[in-house]
């Protein structure tokens, strides 16, 4: 997909809306087919996958690793094409291609809640489905992109439904708890490597990795609940669950809430390997005195 943005938003967004069109099996079989290509072709994203299904699935032979990597590039590019529809179709498109199941009562009244959204393939869709189902309004935290047409496509994608307010991580910890105090909703994606700063490092699948604690820090600030959307690609669209609340959550205890939280991601990524966001370089940071992982 970088080399597409390359030409920039004001040939890209327009190619989305043109491609919004397409019946869903042939914008999947063209997703299929840039993501086998891109599988070969972009061998720098090939061994980070690689890589990272290696530290994380050790026992695992590598064929099976392999056909994970193939899954999670054909998923990047479907998912990333599917965005043509997701934020411009029709809203009944939309609502047929997108369904969210699971604690549902969990979004009813006015507790604040913060919704763990892991970068599984199907975020976005994940997204629009809760403004799609609930008139809650919620907060996203978001990263400028560096072209601007596709940075307000993104903006204006994410906002189409609903009562979303997106904020850049730049914009501070204040409006984020005050949006949550007043009943609001967070939807936060912290399973990324951000950095060494602020960060702890905890275990993710055996290996200790760099992690922001905000989830916990959001959730005691905000005194709101905890609880997970995992979003997956379906041959019809996609599937958004979401979990029970968290019992018990915040402990009070920094590093065993993030703990946890990895725990817990990887019991939803071990459902489908394939559909997490293996590209990232997870373990770049690396604790004082260990050598990189990515070399």
């Amino acid at each position: 997909m970088k080399v597409l943005l390359r030409f920039g938003g004001r040939l890209v967004v327009p190619l989305m809306r043109v491609l919004a069109h397409l019946p869903l099996p042939v914008l999947r079989g063209l997703g299929w087919l840039i993501g086998r290509i891109l599988f070969v072709l972009a061998a720098p994203r090939r061994r980070v996958a690689l890589r990272n299904l290696a530290l994380c699935y050790p026992d695992a032979c590598g064929r099976q690793r392999r056909q994970w990597a193939r899954e999670t590039f054909v998923a990047f590019c479907q998912s990333w094409l599917d965005r043509s529809w997701l934020w411009f179709a029709p809203r009944e498109v939309v609502l047929r291609r997108v369904r969210l199941q699971g604690a549902l009562e969990e979004l009813e009244g006015s507790q604040p809640a913060i919704i763990f959204a892991p970068h599984f393939y199907g975020m976005d869709a994940g997204g629009s489905a809760l403004a799609l189902h609930t008139p809650r309004a919620f907060t996203s935290i978001f990263s400028t992109q560096p072209d601007p047409a596709i940075d307000a496509w993104f903006r204006a994608g994410r906002q189409r439904f609903g009562d979303v307010r997106m904020l850049n991580r730049s914009d501070g910890v204040k409006p984020i708890v005050s949006s949550l105090r007043q009943g609001g909703l967070l939807y936060l994606l912290p399973d990324m490597d951000f950095g060494r700063n602020d960060s702890l490092f905890v275990p993710f699948y055996g290996v200790r990795a760099a992690t922001v604690p905000s989830l916990s820090r959001f959730a005691r600030l905000g005194r709101a609940k905890v609880l997970a959307l995992v979003t997956r690609l379906t041959p019809t669209g996609y599937c958004a669950e979401i979990t029970p609340a968290w019992p018990g959550y915040p402990t009070g205890d920094a590093e065993a809430d993030t703990t946890l939280m990895n725990a817990k991601l990887q019991s939803y990524i071990d459902i489908a390997p394939g559909q997490y966001y293996w590209v990232h370089k997870r373990f770049k940071t690396r604790p004082e005195g260990e050598p990189p992982v990515y070399s």
